[in-house]
């Protein structure tokens, strides 16, 4: 339902029931309006001699002149705004093309709210997820040939190459099926595959078939401590890679996995089984993350970033 704002005529009505000993609830009722809007009116324009029409009237036009003139945004950049919000992407990336402050866009959208439109759901708002500790034991057993991360070395801490990518697994409802989903440390590219098991030779199958295209920037690959990639030796083997691993229970070490995988749940909830999301359904989403800017790529893509490596492979070839 849209809201519409008290008109002059609503407000000498409010006074003259609140005069008549009404409560807010009888107001609203008598004007057919909710309880809230009553409320909300009476306390933000009532002044030292309590709540007067015509004061109230002026209060309330002089907050909407500012708000609009903070506010201020053209028809043809909203719809920009608009366009880039229901692909997921934030205020931030959408701020330099739209041309506007991400301040500004977040006003319009929770403005946007407040008359009953829908675009705020389409904001990037992810809930903390709850930490497991277990005193850095790795209850899952151990991985044959497992290289620690504390051995990979130290200059692919500072993405400055491309080349280096994290691998983890999104698993679905109930334990059903599972995406694979990797990432480029230095671009932020994302590269996912839908495994009807999380069984190791599934998994490495997955990797190997989806990275090859790119096996001249692959070099290392950093996973979590799942079973699912105990057959890692395979998959240097395939792409001439080498395998390192996260310690146990250390999320932070593989950041851009933990948060593609947050990004992932934006369009696929955990409360969503993976037998309903099609292979064209993951090539759309996976076009989709790689196409949105980035602010510490200087607001270009993970896809542009990406290309333009493997492009510089291909004229020194």
């Amino acid at each position: 339902m849209t809201y519409h704002h008290l008109s002059q005529e609503e407000r000498y009505q409010i006074s003259a029931l609140l005069k008549a000993g009404l409560n807010q609830s009888g107001i609203a009722l008598n004007l057919g309006r909710h309880k809230a809007t009553i409320s909300r009116e009476i306390a933000r324009n009532s002044g030292l001699r309590g709540y007067r029409p015509k004061q109230a009237t002026e209060l309330a036009e002089a907050r909407s002149d500012r708000s609009r003139n903070a506010r201020r945004i053209s028809a043809s950049c909203w719809e920009i705004v608009t366009d880039r919000l229901k692909k997921q992407w934030s205020p931030e990336q959408i701020a330099p093309e739209a041309g506007v402050s991400h301040e500004t866009i977040y006003l319009h959208v929770y403005a946007d709210k407040a008359s009953g439109g829908g675009l705020w759901r389409d904001l990037r708002c992810q809930k903390k997820r709850r930490k497991r500790y277990a005193g850095g034991r790795d209850r899952r057993g151990q991985i044959i040939g497992r290289r620690p991360i504390c051995e990979r070395p130290g200059h692919i801490d500072l993405r400055n190459r491309v080349g280096h990518w994290e691998g983890d697994t999104v698993i679905g409802k109930a334990h059903q099926q599972a995406i694979v989903s990797l990432v480029e440390r230095k671009s932020g590219y994302a590269v996912l595959a839908k495994v009807y098991n999380k069984t190791a030779d599934l998994v490495s199958a997955a990797i190997i078939e989806r990275l090859a295209p790119f096996a001249s920037k692959v070099s290392t690959l950093t996973y979590d401590n799942g079973k699912e990639f105990a057959d890692h030796s395979k998959i240097d083997k395939a792409l001439g890679s080498t395998a390192y691993f996260a310690d146990p229970y250390s999320s932070w070490q593989r950041g851009s996995n933990e948060n593609l995988n947050g990004l992932i749940r934006q369009y696929i909830p955990k409360s969503r089984p993976l037998s309903t999301v099609s292979d064209a359904e993951l090539v759309k989403i996976e076009e989709l993350l790689n196409t949105r800017p980035r602010k510490r790529l200087g607001f270009r893509t993970p896809k542009e970033v990406f290309t333009q490596s493997l492009n510089r492979v291909a004229l020194r070839a």
